[in-house]
C-alpha cells in the first residue's frame, strides 16, 4: 500500500496494489502543471481511499486533474472513460518501491532536457 498527501496535509490518500503503470508525461500540459514532466502510477478507482477535499480541474474535453485547494499540489490524473487514476509519485510520503516503465509524449518535451535512462519512449 502507498499513502500520499499535499504539501499542507489537507489532502491524504492510500492506494492498494498502486503502479500498474508507472510513467513520466512529458506532454505541455504535465510541464506547466508541474514545472516539467509529470511520474505518475496508475490504479484502479476502486484502489484508493482519498480524505479531504479534491478540486478538479477540467484540463481537456478527456481528462481532468485533481488538486488540494489548499496549497495547489496537483495530485491526480483522471480520464473521464477509464475506470482508474493515474497519482502523483512525487506526492507519495516516503518510497514507492516503483520504477519507471514508460515515457509518454516525448514528442512535446522541453529542449532543456535529455532522456536517457533507458526507459521505452512513446511520441505521444
Amino acid at each position: 500500500m502507498l499513502r500520499g498527501s499535499c504539501n499542507c496535509k489537507a489532502v491524504r490518500f492510500t492506494v492498494k496494489g498502486g503502479g500498474d503503470s508507472v510513467t513520466a508525461c512529458h506532454c505541455s500540459q504535465c510541464r506547466k502543471q508541474s514545472g516539467n514532466y509529470w511520474a505518475s502510477g496508475y490504479a484502479p478507482d476502486t484502489a484508493f481511499d482519498i480524505h479531504g477535499d479534491v478540486r478538479w480541474y477540467e484540463a481537456s474535453p478527456t481528462a481532468q486533474r485533481g488538486f488540494c485547494p489548499v496549497c495547489g499540489c496537483w495530485l491526480f490524473w483522471k480520464a473521464k472513460d477509464e475506470d482508474g487514476t493515474a497519482f502523483s509519485l512525487g506526492a507519495i510520503d516516503g518510497p514507492t518501491g516503483l520504477r519507471l516503465q514508460k515515457h509518454i509524449f516525448v514528442a512535446d518535451k522541453g529542449d532543456y532536457y535529455d532522456i536517457a535512462d533507458g526507459v521505452p519512449q512513446k511520441d505521444q
